[in-house]
């Protein structure tokens, strides 16, 4: 038989990869089709890839009418086609990365056990159940694992306080509420290696004495939720979840557990508020959540590609993670490139990289072939960066300094046909759209904030996004200033007449 791989994440299949697959099992009863996850290539996608004896070959973009070509070219040999691009470990765009978290989507099908230990997998839970909590907690200190959700707040500390708490329960809370412009590393992640998640939330549950975990997912991702519920059934049914796992006598279960496309539910505690079936409204800080968090008890909030970096740290330790990155940002981060842009896609790089390889030697540059003029970085409510910044090191320190945000990673490119006066009052629009309504500077100032751009009162303008910045409950308010003055400051000629 004849392996080859088609994947079945959401972007491949929104462009034709089930047809596709049914297309190239239809040729021959050689051929055993395999739904991998998505290498995160997307500028490639549906990618096909033959197993041969020197590696996987793949072709791409491929689409049905490709298929029988493919097959006159021989194609299941490795042959050449226009498509061909070559075995896929030597594909720059893969290649130039640095895999630790993703190291694993695009090589397995997500939903086999078995791929997932041959490679790696539960390596990290295997170690854990080993150590005491405190062990488990200060690997991940010295790791150096910031949240990868945009407040980088140091992960390891965040466990040490809930697992230092007393509480007869805790919880794990997994926010995979991924809803900024320009982002996917969570969607692909849990499409893609979704015991990965399972096993990070298992060993942060020993680390913490939590017994109980959940993922808050976006109503949006009815594929993730398929594949995760049934990963959670298999990681149950093979004992690494539920009542002994591994025969530790140690407990630890997951439910996922669907949003209602709020926004502003990607903060902590708007996510609570909803996990407890209320409207997900923020809640006023102090208290923090590692101290009350979910129905009043210590929880550790952590979105998906923290909790997924716990199980290398664990396998590999600590010293390992923080071998890579610069300052005090280190490992690596999942950059999503995507917008006016050659060749979109996610992007694996240790920190440090600058802005300018990522939209250039990855991304090749603008679709349009016209002028860059824009990089918005870190979701609606990141600053807008030109050209004249991209030598900028992309580390959480380096953009604060700049008065930027790094956020989920996303990166969206603009070129010179945007207008950044039109993107100044998107920020304020969104704010209006999707703000809870709890505190006075978000709910007013964004409806002020567009009448203010529009009347090109651009004084009292910059004094509202001063008041929403210190007075919002908030990041919702208070980033949503950062867009709007980054934009009037770098294209001024855009807010005229």
């Amino acid at each position: 038989m004849i392996n080859v791989y088609v994947p079945r994440d959401t972007a491949s299949i929104s462009m034709g990869a089930d047809d596709v697959a049914a297309c190239i099992s239809a040729l021959s009863t050689e051929i055993n089709v395999i739904r991998n996850g998505t290498w995160g290539m997307t500028y490639l996608e549906p990618l096909v890839e033959v197993e041969t004896n020197n590696g996987r070959v793949a072709y791409g973009p491929v689409s049905v009418a490709d298929v029988s070509s493919l097959y006159a070219a021989g194609f299941l040999n490795g042959g050449d086609h226009l498509l061909f691009q070559g075995l896929t470990s030597e594909i720059d765009y893969l290649k130039k990365q640095e895999r630790l978290t993703f190291a694993r989507c695009g090589l397995i099908d997500p939903l086999s056990i078995n791929d997932y230990k041959e490679n790696d997998g539960f390596k990290g839970l295997e170690k854990a159940l080993k150590l005491s909590s405190k062990e488990i907690v200060d690997e991940i200190i010295t790791s150096g694992l910031r949240g990868r959700g945009g407040a980088a707040f140091p992960t390891g500390i965040k466990w040490n306080t809930v697992m230092e708490a007393e509480a007869e329960q805790k919880y794990i809370c997994c926010n995979a509420d991924e809803g900024d412009s320009g982002t996917f590393s969570d969607r692909i992640l849990m499409e893609s290696d979704p015991f990965c998640l399972i096993e990070g939330m298992t060993i942060a549950g020993l680390a913490v004495g939590a017994t109980m975990g959940y993922i808050y997912l976006r109503s949006e991702y009815p594929l993730c939720k398929s594949i995760l519920k049934k990963a959670i059934a298999i990681a149950n049914i093979n004992n690494y979840l539920g009542e002994n796992i591994c025969g530790s006598g140690k407990y630890f279960d997951i439910e996922v557990r669907l949003g209602a496309g709020s926004y502003v539910c990607g903060e902590e505690t708007a996510m609570l508020e909803s996990l407890e079936g209320k409207r997900g409204m923020v809640r006023a800080k102090p208290p923090l959540p590692a101290h009350i968090g979910l129905f009043g008890k210590p929880t550790v909030i952590n979105n998906v590609l923290s909790l997924a970096s716990v199980p290398i740290i664990l396998d590999k330790g600590g010293d390992h993670y923080a071998n890579y990155g610069i300052g005090r940002s280190r490992g690596t981060i999942a950059f999503q490139i995507t917008g006016n842009i050659k060749r979109g896609g996610l992007v694996e790089k240790a920190f440090g990289v600058n802005l300018g390889t990522l939209v250039n030697d990855f991304g090749g540059g603008t679709w349009s072939g016209k002028e860059l003029k824009a990089i918005q970085v870190g979701g609606p409510l990141g600053a807008y960066l030109s050209q004249d910044d991209l030598e900028l090191l992309l580390d959480y320190e380096a953009f604060s300094e700049v008065g930027a945000v790094l956020g989920h990673g996303g990166i969206v490119i603009f070129d010179e046909t945007a207008n950044m006066k039109d993107q100044a009052k998107f920020a304020f629009d969104f704010c209006a759209i999707e703000s809870c309504g709890k505190c006075t500077p978000c709910r007013i100032g964004s409806t002020r904030g567009t009448e203010l751009i529009e009347n090109q009162d651009y004084e009292l303008l910059e004094e509202l996004c001063d008041l929403m910045d210190t007075s919002s409950l908030c990041a919702m308010g208070g980033m949503t200033p950062i867009p709007v003055k980054s934009a009037l400051n770098k294209w001024p000629d855009d807010f005229k007449d």
